[in-house]
């Protein structure tokens, strides 16, 4: 849809934006290397400039210490939350004084030096760690060297709703730690007290934790990465939890549990994203396996909590594939709730993706 674009324009520019009849469209960040080579930040008729986005960085620390109150409960948190917070190209998290800052756009990159004081001022954060996707970085143009480089920090430890977890930069995936299901963790202890529990692809424990420590009878918890089951049992062990951690690719190992006929009480779905474009027919399948499977290990009148972090998949989408696979058992579910990422990952009423995490949680009756 980019027609003309002046000589002048390099890569990273805050750009000027006109419709086909010549009038302000609105402000974008330019980079034609990219496959999108124009970011809309803005869709103002007023002149923009730099501090537009000095200015979405503190409207961002206001979002999440005034209104949300973040710091009442955790010192882990999502900070900027990309495009939602007007900063396209960088999702910024912190944990206690460090602050994880993953680029995925050239703009941002060139910008970071002048951002990050002012990010460490709006969240109280002194050391950074920054991660930029390799794949990402040639697409975009982003230079080998130079930028911010991150400080010498592996370990830290954070608290959320009372329960410790060790942060490591060197295996985490992301910024280090999914900081999107805390509300979801708080909601899944509450309704656990003396169930079995089984979290699939539990990752750094997050889930598996918060079950044992509101009472689950047992919990068991299954990710392919060895990494992960690592962090899981140094979280179980900062927190005095017992999970049963277990090495396995989830697909397989749910297929030996289904022929040993073992069952729980509830089952928490919480895969890695499957799919990376909404034609992706193969990220489409494994969401439907992986639930058609989970969907059979849960007692009768059981729960499930099923999640996708997908943005390519829509809510309605979603919750089609686990309602059919369900059905096609002969059973139902009876939902009652349906959730998403906290309040620190906000979305945008004009970026439906945004709204990437899915949470579905029913009693399969």
């Amino acid at each position: 849809m980019v027609g003309e674009v002046s000589r002048d324009a390099k890569p990273g520019d805050l750009v000027e934006v006109f419709g086909k009849q010549g009038t302000r469209f609105g402000w974008g960040l330019w980079n034609p290397k990219a496959r999108m080579p124009l970011r809309i930040v803005s869709h103002s008729m007023e002149d923009l400039d730099e501090t537009f986005f000095e200015n979405a960085i503190v409207r961002a620390g206001t979002l999440r210490h005034e209104v949300l109150k973040l710091d009442a409960e955790t010192d882990c948190y999502r900070c900027v939350h990309g495009d939602a917070d007007f900063l396209p190209g960088m999702v910024a998290d912190k944990f206690g004084d460090v602050l994880s800052v993953e680029i995925t756009a050239f703009a941002a990159w060139m910008r970071l030096e002048k951002w990050l004081p002012l990010m460490h001022q709006a969240f109280g954060t002194k050391r950074v760690v920054v991660q930029i996707d390799s794949d990402l970085a040639k697409i975009e143009g982003i230079p080998r060297s130079g930028g911010v480089q991150s400080d010498a920090v592996r370990l830290v430890k954070v608290v959320e709703n009372d329960v410790r977890y060790e942060i490591d930069f060197s295996q985490g995936h992301k910024t280090g730690f999914f900081c999107d299901q805390r509300d979801n963790r708080k909601k899944f202890r509450g309704i656990v007290e003396g169930k079995t529990v089984l979290d699939l692809c539990c990752y750094s424990g997050g889930f598996s934790v918060s079950a044992a420590l509101g009472g689950a009878s047992e919990v068991t918890a299954v990710d392919l990465d060895e990494a992960a089951i690592a962090m899981a049992k140094r979280n179980a062990n900062l927190n005095s939890a017992k999970v049963k951690l277990t090495h396995a690719d989830a697909f397989t190992w749910v297929r030996t549990m289904l022929e040993n006929g073992r069952k729980w009480d509830v089952v928490m779905v919480d895969p890695p994203k499957f799919m990376f474009g909404k034609e992706d027919e193969i990220g489409y399948a494994k969401y439907h396996d992986l639930n058609k499977l989970a969907s059979q290990l849960v007692e009768k009148d059981g729960v499930i909590v099923t999640c996708s972090c997908s943005g390519q998949l829509g809510v309605e989408a979603f919750e089609n594939i686990v309602t059919g696979v369900i059905h096609r058992q002969d059973k139902r579910l009876q939902v009652f709730d349906r959730t998403g990422a906290g309040g620190d990952h906000p979305t945008l009423s004009n970026y439906p993706e945004s709204r990437y995490l899915k949470a579905i949680w029913g009693r399969i009756v």
